[in-house]
């Protein structure tokens, strides 16, 4: 059986935790320096900015309601400033409103506190192997549909509504375009929730599969000429999503 441990990657990485809670930021660093993380704390949405633009972390953990005003607020302007930095909201409520509003502001994933240690571990493990996962995108280099373009090495998309119109850049976070990539090379083929899941966020404990229909929800407001009939990201009833080339 696969312990905290096992689901880090051996390599120091730079963390940041945004809570306005000093024994969460004492358990939580405690708890991640265990696992060779650097630590960068910060009690405010302001100071939290601040360590964000001096300390340049790999991922940052993130509380939904800080002194000074919102996390969510925090984690929209986070994301301005990088679009690939994974980040991870840590709220009080399990409502699906609150994780809803939490990807959709830009966040990777929602942990409800009081925060399991050895489940958030594995998620910040399966969010850092992401890069490992993007090298072997990396590979196929540039997909190419009537609508809709990828560089997988620049992690670029673009789109157009017709033949005779120029490509527009979209702004994607980087687990949308983590998930259209993967959609875009298995393109034809259904994929399971699970095994979306399991392939773009990695995860070894059960995680709702409602953060995958989040996301999808979101990446077809950027790539979809109308997002409520979608025909690039398709729903398959009861199994999960088919990214379809018929119109290529």
């Amino acid at each position: 059986m696969k312990t905290a441990a096992d689901l880090i990657e051996p390599a120091v990485r730079r963390l940041l935790i945004v809570d306005g809670d000093p024994g969460t930021r004492r358990e939580l660093r405690r708890a991640c320096e265990q696992q060779a993380f650097q630590v960068v704390e910060a009690e405010s949405s302001q100071l939290g900015l601040l360590r964000f633009e001096e300390s340049s972390p790999s991922l940052v953990l993130l509380d939904s309601r800080l002194p000074d005003g919102s996390g969510l607020d925090l984690c929209r302007e986070l994301r301005r400033l990088d679009a690939d930095i994974p980040i991870l909201i840590m709220g009080t409520s399990a409502d699906e409103i609150d994780v809803v509003v939490a990807l959709e502001v830009g966040a990777d994933d929602y942990v409800t506190k009081p925060v399991r240690l050895r489940e958030l571990l594995a998620r910040m493990a399966a969010h850092l192997r992401k890069s490992r996962s993007n090298r072997g995108l990396q590979q196929r280099g540039r997909l190419e549909f009537k609508q809709l373009r990828l560089d997988l090495n620049e992690r670029r998309v673009q789109r157009r509504a017709e033949a005779s119109e120029p490509w527009e850049d979209l702004e994607l976070t980087h687990t949308e375009f983590d998930l259209l990539a993967y959609l875009a090379v298995n393109a034809g083929r259904v994929l399971s929730r699970e095994r979306i899941l399991n392939t773009i966020w990695g995860y070894d404990y059960p995680i709702e599969t409602r953060v995958i229909d989040v996301h999808v929800r979101n990446l077809r407001k950027k790539i979809e000429p109308e997002p409520s009939s979608p025909v690039l990201v398709l729903a398959v009833p009861g199994i999960g999503y088919r990214f379809t080339n018929s119109q290529d």
